[in-house]
């Protein structure tokens, strides 16, 4: 089966600047993804609801407003609530490295960019990741956008 990865983009919480989750979705989508992107002011249910409606593979979260330690570990326990466990949650946004690391020791969580990281980087990661947890599925977008 050939299918595009499915991403969701969400900015939760009350950070208003969303150019940089704008860029990504358009990274992603021209590297032949499937993206949903979400909007502004997403609470962690309404971001985990979507993310089980639309069947992601990957839920990206961009974070400015310093709640990246309540919010990714919320949106991480109602996907599991939810029998989602399986979907990649990773994001961005203006989080320290000890915060990084510190919500990736809690598992769960994947790879959190910082400001400056080349979108192909996060293309590959998830591509990457992608790959090794649906071998059985080829990729859709493996050739996408290089």
């Amino acid at each position: 089966m050939t299918r595009p990865i499915r991403v969701l983009v969400a900015k939760p919480g009350l950070d208003g600047h969303d150019r940089g989750a704008k860029v990504v979705a358009a990274a992603l989508r021209d590297a032949g993804m499937e993206v949903i992107y979400t909007g502004l002011h997403q609470t962690p249910e309404m971001i985990a609801t979507a993310a089980v409606q639309e069947d992601v593979d990957v839920v990206g979260l961009s974070i400015l407003s310093g709640a990246h330690m309540t919010l990714f570990p919320r949106v991480r326990d109602l996907l599991a609530e939810a029998g989602r466990d399986d979907i990649l949650l990773t994001g961005g946004g203006i989080i320290p490295r000890e915060d990084m690391e510190a919500l990736q020791a809690h598992g769960g969580i994947g790879t959190l960019f910082g400001p400056g990281t080349s979108t192909q980087d996060l293309i590959d990661y998830i591509r990457a990741w992608f790959a090794e947890h649906h071998p059985e599925e080829r990729q859709a977008d493996a050739g996408a956008g290089k």
